[in-house]
């Protein structure tokens, strides 16, 4: 192989151990957000599997509308998803 060859051969190597780098620190830096919106997503289906409940729960939060309210909601579904696991 000739000189310019073996250098665009060894500068290729190089990008690609580069990218391969680069793309595992994405992959990394987005991972909480991917385990984030898989919760949103159970969360999403469940409220699509229970309307009435859904509606309900919307109901009452429109109605009451107090902080005491989202605040028993944050635990009610922090201990659902602790349990649908």
């Amino acid at each position: 192989m000739s000189h310019p060859l073996q250098d665009l051969a060894q500068r290729r190597l190089e990008l690609v151990e580069r990218s391969t780098v680069q793309r595992a620190a994405v992959v990394s830096g987005v991972e909480p957000l991917l385990h984030k919106a898989a919760a949103l997503d159970r969360m999403v289906a469940s409220a699509r599997r229970h309307p009435v409940v859904t509606v309900l729960g919307a109901a009452a939060v429109a109605l009451l509308a107090s902080r005491k309210v989202f605040d028993l909601a944050t635990r009610v579904l922090a201990i659902y998803a602790l349990f649908k696991r």
